[in-house]
């Protein structure tokens, strides 16, 4: 196993956050992970991470599975100049994370907080949510509930809500 994602698996057992482990094929877009049925309908979240066009501000959104990313509206809302996907070498820097892995599981990699959340605020209607840890060989399914009062406050992140609209 790798360390990144025995890191993961430690820092949730550690914060008693129950979650449920499907290993598969490596997958990286939202039609791979549809395509093997994972995890279960409902629960799979986008996981992108973003600069604004001075390079000075990070991101990582998280959505659901089924909403189309429009970086001129989540700039708006957030009241940040021009969104893009930001390079590897930061994403690697920021999250320890390689394209292909992004996942709100990558904010305990952060420690100076480099990194803001934004959550598309229909995330907050689902039980579960769907993530890798870390690594894009593996799916993690785990509460909503934990996630934001359990793992966000143990890495020391909070979240700005957004509001995407369906496709």
């Amino acid at each position: 196993m790798s360390e990144q994602k025995q890191r993961v698996y430690d820092a949730l057992n550690k914060l008693g956050i129950k979650y449920e482990v499907v290993e598969h094929e490596p997958v990286h877009t939202m039609e791979d992970m549809d395509r093997l049925g994972l995890p279960e309908k409902g629960t799979l979240c986008k996981n992108l991470f973003l600069r604004n066009s001075k390079g000075d501000h990070y991101y990582l959104l998280m959505l659901p599975g089924e909403k189309k990313f429009k970086a001129k509206d989540v700039a708006h809302q957030i009241g940040s100049t021009r969104l893009s996907f930001a390079d590897e070498e930061k994403l690697k820097e920021y999250l320890d994370i390689l394209p292909g892995s992004v996942s709100v599981m990558g904010l305990m990699n952060d420690h100076d907080n480099q990194v803001e959340l934004l959550m598309d605020e229909d995330i907050l209607k689902l039980p579960y949510v769907g993530c890798h840890p870390c690594m894009s060989t593996t799916s993690l399914k785990l509460s909503t509930k934990d996630l934001l009062e359990k793992f966000l406050p143990a890495v020391r992140h909070t979240l700005r809500m957004v509001k995407l609209e369906n496709g």
